[in-house]
């Protein structure tokens, strides 16, 4: 699985920023935000938008400050350190103080399947996240890609999973000029149904193959 783009980490950065809204709403239509491009926009500029919750607004908001966060650092380490404090990002004001940047302490339900994750623990998060982001054999979009399904299906956090797993992952392929992982939402019924198929299964072949043909946005100069 060869990157798609070579890309300078500034030019990269200038694609992210410029396209930087409709990341953002993408990701938010991930999640189910029933929030159009144009409010995106308005809440993203700091204006008030009529009819949507706070709390809609609040997720708008947060994936703008994660967004800001992984643009503007660009000596972090990819790390479980790292994957908690995005997660304290997207999901400020939305869990329990107690639950911001810990795992999760209670099972969850995923929807779609009866298939449930395991408990998360840390030292096998740690061990896992290394395993996958050392691979030397492979290219950073792929291991961008791995990780972020290994992200969402461990299901570390208590909320707000898939938009950290996409984070993490696009601070990878960002740091390496490779391009931003975006699901376009017409896409997205597709992705879920692949999502539900590799939770079950553990086997993250077609999905990986089929985000890799789809949803890495980029540009060659």
């Amino acid at each position: 699985m060869k990157d798609k783009f070579n890309l300078t980490r500034e030019q990269n950065v200038f694609i992210a920023k410029r396209n930087i809204v409709d990341y953002i709403w993408k990701s938010a239509r991930l999640e189910g935000i029933g929030v159009t491009y144009p409010e995106t926009q308005v809440i993203y500029d700091g204006g008030i938008v009529n009819g949507l919750t706070v709390d809609n607004i609040v997720k708008i908001n947060n994936l703008k400050y994660a967004w800001q966060f992984i643009l503007e650092n660009d000596d972090i380490n990819y790390d479980f350190k790292v994957l908690c404090y995005l997660h304290k990002l997207v999901c400020d004001k939305l869990v329990l103080d107690q639950d911001l940047g810990k795992l999760r302490s209670t099972p969850v339900n995923i929807g779609g399947t009866s298939w449930k994750p395991e408990f998360p623990f840390e030292s096998k998060i740690k061990e896992d996240l290394e395993e996958i982001l050392n691979q030397k054999e492979k290219t950073k979009t792929e291991i961008a890609i791995e990780v972020m399904l290994y992200i969402m299906r461990s299901q570390i956090f208590i909320d707000g999973n898939k938009r950290v797993a996409m984070l993490f992952a696009n601070k990878i392929m960002i740091d390496n000029g490779c391009g931003i992982i975006s699901i376009a939402e017409e896409n997205q019924p597709l992705f879920f149904e692949k999502l539900i198929k590799f939770y079950e299964t553990g086997d993250n072949k077609d999905l990986k193959e089929w985000l890799y043909s789809t949803s890495i946005d980029g540009i060659n100069l």
